[in-house]
């Protein structure tokens, strides 16, 4: 087994130990923890261990973070795995074997557990126009199980066997170096969310498959947390972006008013209280800017 095992690091002191140290001790993998301008010392807590620490002087984003770790190794494999995440060796080694039993294969996921056991929906669709408008309805809570209703495969007997999805979560994935190379890695264009599912799409563009492995296992404490009141609109303005890079301009166009709306709706409708209700506001303004040229 020969991985290359990114960290990307921010502000993540009191999970940062409890991912990496295990990933240090296995044989085979190289573990590189990417910091991105953490102001809480995040490094500190991993000093001690046997991992290469890329301390980076900005944040410009997870993928950036990533790649600038999977650039500075040479493994055939690169594992993605965020900090609040642990894998075991037994799971690496599923996910590997899938990668060198399969040539086709160029990224592959794990099934993932919530902190309290419970399984998290990683395999996802690709957003459609009826989706997004979909969830901003809220229909996606009365047609759960629906695929036209929303993108998260939320059919719990679809994470028993291997499968085929169009993108898994990038909490963890194993990719291909190869595939990374000719992809060109992450599109930094995405500070955060949506990274994921665009180097998916482009994996497939380049002809290799995304599967999703159930024999391998991560635990995710941060799995089933929305996204916190500030991070509503990064989500916001990059599912718009990931909109006008991969449709034309009358598609994007629609995405963009549905990604308004549904921040609309959800600011009415939010229990969140205040704090919650200003970050929707603040999703509606930013697709609302970026589809104005912001």
């Amino acid at each position: 087994m020969r991985v290359d095992a990114v960290v990307v690091s921010y502000n993540s002191q009191a999970e940062l130990r409890g991912c990496v140290e295990p990933l240090s001790a296995l044989e085979g993998v190289q573990t590189f923890v990417v910091d991105n301008a953490s102001t809480d010392d995040s490094v500190a807590s991993v000093a001690d261990l046997p991992v290469e620490v890329i301390a980076l002087s900005e944040n410009n984003g997870f993928g950036a973070g990533c790649n600038a770790g999977w650039r500075r190794g040479e493994a055939p494999s690169v594992l993605f795995l965020n900090p609040d995440a642990t894998i075991d060796e037994l799971s690496l080694r599923r996910l590997v074997d899938v990668l060198e039993g399969d040539e086709s294969v160029g990224l592959v996921g794990p099934r993932i557990l919530e902190s309290d056991g419970s399984l998290a929906f990683s395999q996802r669709r690709f957003p459609q126009l009826r989706s997004t408008y979909a969830r901003a309805l809220f229909l996606h809570r009365i047609f759960k199980r629906a695929s036209w209703a929303d993108e998260l495969v939320r059919d719990p007997s679809a994470y028993d066997g291997p499968a085929s999805p169009d993108w898994v979560s990038g909490a963890c994935m194993l990719v291909r170096r190869s595939a990374l190379d000719e992809v060109g890695g992450f599109d930094e264009r995405f500070f955060l969310y949506c990274e994921d599912k665009d180097l998916c799409r482009r994996i497939r563009a380049a002809g290799f498959d995304v599967r999703y492995e159930p024999g391998a296992t991560i635990r995710h404490r941060g799995g089933g947390s929305a996204p916190r009141a500030g991070l509503l609109p990064v989500l916001a303005r990059s599912r718009v972006v990931y909109a006008h890079k991969h449709w034309g301009r009358a598609r994007a166009a629609l995405e963009t008013g549905g990604v308004a709306l549904n921040a609309l709706t959800h600011a009415v409708v939010t229990s969140g209280g205040r704090e919650k209700r200003a970050g929707h506001l603040n999703a509606l303004a930013a697709a609302l800017g970026r589809r104005r040229g912001a």
